[in-house]
């Protein structure tokens, strides 16, 4: 969506300066300077995608570069220093540069109209063991890495953090009694294409001084990359889920092939789709188990996430797709059995327009990984209008963390996905190997409290392959019912399968959607 709003700064002042004068409304949390504000930022990315792009990669202190993990991860962040502080419901603590993290990036805070810089200050920070001669040596010009954001989620005395803007254009938000998992990011160009990704990164932030009782923040940002310039308005409200509405503006250098829009990226290890032995204690490890899509024809897809031998890049095609995300369905800590990393607590994110998107495609990308310290899932929305060089879009969305379900009435939802050989054991003339018996599990929606007799069907499409004993039966105890058939693969050809459930003629239940490749048989 082409932007079409009277932005009335001029482009070429400093910002900072463009900050103050913009108008006297510029107070604390006030919509109206708020909304100028990010005009102004706007009006500078817009002048930042007419230039070359800087990767403004200024070295670090000497003593700051080459960091490793454990000297690293031995800076912190003295609490009793955080922004704001005890003068409202909100505060934000700062991270050091270092490590990973090379780039510093421009902090401001926005109080009353004024636009202060966050000078880097080394007693703000706790240096220790490894780490403890970093401030004898000079650390000016360290900058900061990014920041994190506190609120009093759980109890009133204790502002638990809730969100993390840090690395490239990565953020990442939990809510009430879960533990970061997933993330989110600004934007995602060319992923997966034979070049390489291109990884925008937020350069400057100006964080909004909420009033003291105010229960939601706002945080703009200025991204850049070689393709592209933008702006960005975080509007966030913590609570037992954070949600966030974004508007991103964007203004492109030149052209861009693929413009991810809305990303979230995860990780899946290994779990109920892996097919191949793992040696590993742990039955599953993931940060999400699926992809949902909630299209804009109304039709609910879950497709199962894999951790394949080799890139899969999937897309859907849709038109105003009503929303999407990475979910962590199972819950069950026996499922994972992991005390430090409580697979079970790590939170499921989506992605909602807030304004037409027009045609396109939800694009899935699932990378090798050999174990969970590679994210390797990527989702995201791509329009099929190309943004062009000098061309600008805008596109506005709510993103919210939640648990294994949305709030909102749901069909009956898959929560198990399992395959093996598609031979019975003892069979003097058994199938080729390569047959697969699938086991899709329903429980919830119109499956809740079903009796067993109940006329239950299995509705099963695929593009390749021929499809045997397809059914559908009730699971024992009320459990919801499960939705069986074998694959004969045509060749070493994938197979597009779809899956619903019906009731007497009515669709029932989400669709299955699993592309089988023949590597999972390997």
């Amino acid at each position: 969506m082409p932007l079409n709003r009277h932005l009335c700064l001029a482009a070429c002042l400093p910002i900072a300066l463009l900050l103050v004068l913009a108008s006297p409304a510029t107070a604390t949390g006030d919509p109206r300077g708020i909304e100028t504000l990010f005009d102004t930022v706007t009006e500078q990315a817009k002048a930042l995608a007419a230039r070359p792009h800087d990767p403004g990669t200024g070295a670090l202190p000497e003593a700051l570069r080459d960091l490793d993990y454990d000297t690293y991860r031995q800076i912190r962040f003295r609490p009793e220093t955080a922004l704001w502080g005890d003068q409202g419901h909100f505060s934000v603590q700062l991270f050091h540069t270092g490590f990973l993290f090379e780039s510093p990036v421009h902090l401001h805070s926005v109080e009353d109209g004024k636009v202060t810089p966050l000078v880097f200050d080394p007693d703000r920070f706790r240096y220790d063991d490894a780490a403890a001669d970093l401030p004898l040596q000079d650390l000016s010009g360290a900058g900061h890495a990014g920041f994190r954001l506190h609120f009093p989620l759980n109890r009133a005395e204790y502002h638990d953090e809730f969100a993390v803007f840090l690395g490239a254009s990565y953020f990442r938000l939990v809510g009430r009694d879960q533990g970061y998992g997933l993330s989110a990011r600004g934007l995602a160009i060319d992923t997966a294409l034979p070049r390489g990704e291109e990884f925008p990164a937020f350069r400057e932030f100006w964080l909004v001084k909420p009033a003291p009782d105010a229960t939601r923040m706002t945080v703009l940002a200025l991204l850049d990359s070689p393709s592209l310039a933008g702006a960005y308005r975080f509007d966030i409200v913590p609570g037992r889920d954070i949600q966030v509405e974004v508007t991103a503006r964007l203004f492109a250098r030149r052209n861009v092939e693929r413009l991810g829009i809305a990303p979230l990226t995860s990780m899946f290890a290994h779990g109920d789709t892996t097919h191949r032995a793992v040696d590993d204690h742990r039955p599953a490890v993931h940060d999400s188990d699926g992809l949902l899509v909630h299209t804009g024809h109304g039709e609910w897809i879950w497709r199962p996430l894999t951790n394949p031998r080799s890139l899969r890049v999937s897309s859907l095609l849709d038109d105003d797709p009503r929303g999407f995300g990475l979910v962590q369905r199972e819950r069950n800590f026996d499922r994972y059995l992991d005390l430090e990393a409580r697979y079970d607590r790590r939170p499921s994110q989506w992605v909602e327009p807030l304004a037409p998107w027009g045609a396109g495609r939800m694009q899935l990308v699932e990378i090798p990984a050999p174990d969970e310290t590679h994210d390797n899932i990527v989702a995201y929305w791509v329009s099929d209008t190309p943004l062009r060089a000098g061309e600008n879009r805008e596109f506005r969305y709510r993103t919210h963390t939640f648990g294994a379900e949305l709030s909102q009435p749901m069909p009956a939802r898959v929560i198990r996905t399992r395959q093996g050989w598609g031979g019975v054991p003892g069979d003097p003339s058994p199938p080729p190997r390569s047959r697969r018996h699938f086991m899709v599990d329903f429980a919830g929606g119109e499956l809740e409290g079903l009796a067993a007799d109940q006329p239950v069907e299995a509705e099963l499409s695929t593009d390749r392959g021929d499809i045997y004993h397809l059914q559908a039966r009730a699971l024992p105890d009320g459990r919801g019912w499960r939705a069986s058939f074998r694959l004969d693969p045509d060749g070493q050809q994938p197979s597009d399968l779809r899956l619903q459930l019906r009731l007497r003629g009515e669709l029932i239940s989400e669709t299955w959607n699993h592309v089988w490749h023949p590597d999972e048989q390997r």
